[in-house]
C-alpha cells in the first residue's frame, strides 16, 4: 500500500522560502510519478508541478515556473518541492500524490483525476 507524508510547511514571510517534503513508501513499481497539489480555502485543488522518475522531467503551472523547483532524492524515495519568493497568494494546503500512469503528463499533471494515492497534506502560510 503507498503511503506518502508531507512535511515542510510553515509561516514564512512573502519572499521567503520552504522546501517541502513527499516521502513515499510501498511503492509498487521501480517508476513512478508524484505531483504536488495546492487546495485554499474555498477553491479547488490546484496542480503545482509533477516528477517523472522514469526520465527525470518535470512541469509546472504557469503561476510558479521560476520560483518552484521539483527534485527528487532517489535513496530515500523522497520528492521535494522547493519554493522562493513566496507570495501571499501561495498560502494553501500542499498535497503530495502518486500518478496511476507512473509518468507526468505535459498537458494533463495538473489534473487530480490522474493521482491515485495523496498525503494528508501541509499547511503553507504566506503572510506578513
Amino acid at each position: 500500500q503507498v503511503q506518502l507524508v508531507e512535511s515542510g510547511g510553515g509561516l514564512v514571510q512573502p519572499g521567503g522560502s520552504l522546501r517541502l517534503s513527499c516521502a513515499a513508501s510501498g511503492l509498487p513499481y521501480d517508476y513512478y510519478a508524484i505531483g504536488w497539489f495546492r487546495q485554499a480555502p474555498g477553491r479547488e485543488r490546484e496542480g503545482v508541478s509533477c516528477f517523472s522518475s522514469s526520465d527525470g522531467r518535470t512541469y509546472y503551472t504557469d503561476s510558479v515556473k521560476g520560483r518552484f523547483t521539483i527534485s527528487r532524492d532517489n535513496t530515500k524515495n523522497t520528492v521535494y518541492l522547493q519554493m522562493d519568493d513566496l507570495k501571499p497568494e501561495d498560502t494553501a494546503v500542499y498535497y503530495c500524490a502518486t500518478d496511476k500512469y507512473l509518468y507526468c503528463s505535459s498537458y494533463a499533471f495538473h489534473k487530480p483525476e490522474r493521482y491515485n494515492s495523496w498525503g494528508q497534506g501541509t499547511q503553507v502560510t504566506v503572510s506578513s
